[in-house]
């Protein structure tokens, strides 16, 4: 339901300007929750039984070919983010927030997708469609590789753990 008609050249801008928003946004409000909003088991997070581990995600999108070509917000946020690009701490404390992190990424970019209905306040019809199809596109990588990075992080600290248990 367009509300406002603009000149094309400036519903283009207008949409170049309010999608970068929309993703600070985004990640501004899931920097600002606590990490108790983040839990790996909670039901938004949790792995569910057909994504196998994160391996259902291997088989039918590829993943570890592509996953090094994504950026990670975490360089934006420098004070507040937590790069998850390259582990270089294996330590228990370190594994769990990589988990937390790992969860906040995921939500941050679930709602990144949720307001391209926004554009339909100043575009076509058919380009609210499009504008979904930019967000699906945008985040849906960063999800999988969340989905697919969380698990084999969780199965290394559930190791260490054991193994940490077990010479005690």
């Amino acid at each position: 339901m367009r509300l406002i008609e603009l000149p094309d050249l400036w519903t283009l801008a207008l949409c170049f300007v309010i999608w970068p928003i929309l993703q600070v946004c985004a990640a501004l409000f899931c920097l600002l929750l606590p990490d108790r909003f983040f839990s790996p088991d909670s039901f938004i997070f949790r792995l569910r039984r057909w994504e196998d581990g994160g391996c259902f995600y291997e088989r039918l999108f590829h993943v570890r070919r592509w996953k090094h070509l994504l950026p990670d917000g975490a360089a934006v946020w420098k004070k507040r983010g937590y790069q998850k690009k390259h582990i270089e701490n294996f330590s228990p404390d370190n594994l769990r927030r990589f988990c937390i992190e790992s969860a906040r990424g995921e939500l941050t970019h679930w709602l990144a997708i949720l307001p391209f209905w926004i554009f339909g306040f100043f575009v076509p019809p058919a380009v609210v469609a499009l504008m979904l199809l930019y967000a699906l596109a945008v985040n849906m990588p960063c999800i999988i590789v969340q989905r697919y990075n969380r698990p084999r992080i969780e199965r290394i600290l559930k190791e260490i753990e054991e193994t940490a248990s077990i010479q005690q």
